[in-house]
């Protein structure tokens, strides 16, 4: 088990559920730290670009007030799917429409973290195909309805309805569809303390 030394304190620097979560199930105590950024990016990136880049984005807001004692941990999620980065959906039509170009079709979800303290920062990311059945309206209208996905790249949790009956097969890891591929995290947090 990944025991954090007794004079470092990790901070997580997101407002996700499911991160918080999934860094309790793997064991460890953290504090939480929320600051809002800008989420654009430049044009010209792509898939793991895109969220290399937001996530270091977010860590940089605290640049100059991270504690010796201290390393934020920053993530963001992107659905990619032909050459095209789904986001979370502003509203029930678009999340219709994301879920719609999911249907039947393959796509890829990429989650990047950044662990950053005061004197060092790495930034790493974790790809994972998806692969939906073909969806039917009412499929999806339903799962809009009761689990209003607007907080999901992709207007999709693989936790949730949606991915128990649309989902065929996933190739990497569960835990990255969900928002943070805690194994890899586990990994480099454990270089990170170390080097």
């Amino acid at each position: 088990m990944l025991q954090l030394p007794q004079k470092l304190t990790l901070v997580l620097a997101s407002k996700s559920p499911r991160r918080h979560q999934l860094l309790k199930d793997l064991g460890l105590e953290f504090d939480v730290r929320i600051k809002s950024i800008d989420e654009s990016y430049p044009s010209n990136l792509k898939g793991a670009d895109i969220a290399e880049y937001i996530a270091e984005k977010k860590a940089s807001v605290f640049e100059g007030e991270i504690a010796e004692n201290e390393i934020i941990l920053t993530s963001d999620t992107v659905v990619w799917q032909n050459g095209v980065s789904l986001a979370k959906p502003k509203d029930a039509e678009e999340a219709k429409s994301m879920l719609m170009s999911l249907s039947g079709d393959e796509h890829e979800v990429i989650t990047a973290v950044c662990l950053k303290s005061s004197t060092k920062s790495i930034v790493f990311h974790c790809s994972t195909k998806v692969f939906f059945k073909e969806l039917t309206a009412e499929e999806i209208d339903y799962y809009i309805t009761n689990y209003k996905p607007f907080d999901k790249a992709g207007a999709y949790g693989i936790q949730e309805w949606i991915g128990f009956i649309g989902i065929t097969k996933i190739e990497g890891s569960y835990f990255n569809v969900v928002g943070l591929p805690v194994q890899e995290v586990y990994t480099q947090l454990l270089d990170f303390i170390n080097t």
